[in-house]
């Protein structure tokens, strides 16, 4: 069936999109140390019992250890510290127009590394995004309108997203996404640990079980962390990475759509325009790029 692996992506960019919501709804009652923690150990029995049942456990060579660590440390480390802290501060709308503009950051530096040379309309697309995010984070006085510190820890996200995709870059041709992200996962849980348990793990026993708080812990593992992924995957499979890849500039609309019913985030016509050119220059910076250069910017931005 030809449209599955459209009807897949789409999926996939809605389950990406209700991962800012449903942080919020975690964040009522969880810090975000322990958000992240127990979303990673969910996430490791869920892929690690996948890899087992279909029988692809990979070993890691010896050579790649360090670029695994490497990866695991932007991302989900420094990834979900910039992204969750962040979360706490600006709206899950706000958190997703700055996280959707990772894959122009990306660009930037594959052409610094990798020395990959774009088209004259890719250039006007990262321009036209900055401009994007500056008219949604402001007010109508030209003064950013939201916590500065949240902005910070967002692009702090959106920085070590880059890194992740130039040190991506390294395995991807080697090892399944699956495996890739099981072990970045699983290096990331060992990381998280030792701050879980100083600063997150009293809180957490003192607030006891949430439902509804828990409950979103466990759909951001299951459905953001392993679903998305997995379709997103599959979709690359059969589309090519650079007809799939366009489909994630969704996740701001998608986002925005659900916050306002979920969790009542609110919209001015300042933020829908300032969305609306975000968007429309990360098509043109994705316009026309050879496939190599979408390889070093394939997963930007996903919360593995």
């Amino acid at each position: 069936m030809k449209g599955r692996p459209y009807l897949a992506l789409v999926f996939s960019m809605i389950f990406w999109s209700f991962s800012f919501v449903w942080f919020k709804i975690a964040n009522r009652d969880y810090d975000p140390i322990a958000i992240v923690f127990i979303r990673l150990c969910i996430a490791i029995v869920f892929l690690s019992s996948f890899l087992w049942i279909t029988g692809k456990f990979k070993k890691v060579k010896k050579g790649d250890r360090k670029y695994f660590f490497l990866l695991a440390l932007f991302e989900p480390f420094l990834y979900f510290l910039g992204e969750s802290f962040g979360l706490t501060y600006v709206s899950s709308t706000v958190g997703s127009v700055i996280i959707s503009t990772i894959p122009v950051f990306a660009v930037i530096f594959a052409w610094v590394i990798y020395r990959e040379r774009l088209k004259f309309i890719n250039y006007l697309g990262v321009i036209l995004s900055f401009a994007g995010v500056i008219i949604f984070i402001t007010n109508s006085t030209g003064n950013i309108g939201m916590n500065p510190k949240g902005l910070l820890l967002m692009f702090l996200a959106v920085v070590s997203a880059v890194g992740y995709n130039m040190v991506l870059h390294r395995l991807a041709h080697e090892y399944d996404p699956v495996t890739i992200v099981n072990i970045q996962n699983i290096i990331g849980a060992v990381l998280f640990l030792p701050l879980f348990l100083i600063f997150d793990l009293r809180d957490l026993l003192a607030t006891g079980f949430v439902a509804e708080s828990f409950g979103s812990i466990i759909l951001l593992a299951v459905f953001a962390s392993c679903g998305a992924f997995v379709l997103f995957a599959y979709s690359v499979r059969h589309l090519g990475i650079s007809r799939a890849n366009i489909f994630s500039n969704l996740i701001p609309v998608f986002t925005a759509i659900f916050a306002f019913f979920i969790v009542g985030d609110r919209l001015t016509v300042r933020n829908g325009v300032g969305m609306a050119v975000v968007i429309a220059g990360l098509f043109l910076s994705q316009a026309g790029k050879n496939r190599k250069a979408v390889v070093d910017t394939d997963f930007a931005g996903r919360t593995a």
